[in-house]
């Protein structure tokens, strides 16, 4: 029996993370940090980044929601593309790209760093919308919501608070790793986007 490549990501990620919890030199050295990818060419941290989390409660949430829809996200993409490869490329690019425009805004900036995997986990929970728009979702395990209509408001709420700047959370990772999940299936297979369309206009509850 192999692992899953959803839950290998989850046991690395909780390793790293909690063994830098309370050491600032580790969390320094693996942190997402524009200045020093700028200055010493640190292009690792594009990566490295993803794999520290500020606290339990940041590593827990992240991994919960990577558990409960990667496996599924796994599956799918094994079946529609014929291997979970590209599952794995969908996170590592979703560690990636969705700093660019992050790193461009602070490369001069010495003071701005950022950790955790948001960007790889929106990239996964939204690849969630092109394959089935009318899913369930349950945010914070409350409110039943279409997965397309949360996609609408999350992606207007991660844009607006991005714009604003008002608090220390990542919202333009999330928006772009939202937008990542979104297009890179339509990348891979162009003929998923008709489908995407007639599920859109078939609404199942």
């Amino acid at each position: 029996m192999t692992l899953s490549i959803t839950l290998i990501i989850i046991i690395f990620t909780a390793l790293i993370s909690i063994t830098s919890f309370g050491r600032p030199d580790q969390i320094d050295k693996l942190s997402f940090w524009p200045y020093m990818i700028h200055e010493r060419n640190q292009w690792y941290r594009f990566l490295t980044g993803g794999f520290v989390h500020n606290d339990y409660m940041h590593l827990i949430f992240n991994m919960l929601t990577l558990w409960f829809f990667g496996q599924a996200m796994e599956q799918i993409y094994a079946v529609v593309f014929g291997s979970k490869i590209y599952f794995l490329l969908l996170y590592v690019l979703g560690l990636v790209l969705p700093q660019v425009s992050t790193y461009f805004r602070n490369r001069e900036n010495f003071g701005y760093r950022a950790i955790g995997a948001s960007g790889a986990v929106s990239a996964v929970l939204f690849s969630i919308v092109i394959f089935e728009p009318w899913y369930t979702i349950y945010p914070f395990g409350l409110i039943p919501i279409p997965a397309v209509i949360f996609a609408v408001l999350y992606l207007g709420y991660s844009w607006y608070m991005s714009k604003r700047g008002m608090d220390n959370i990542g919202h333009d990772v999330h928006f772009w790793g939202a937008v990542l999940g979104l297009v890179f299936p339509i990348v891979l297979k162009p003929e998923l986007f008709k489908i995407f369309i007639a599920k859109l206009m078939s609404p199942s509850f």
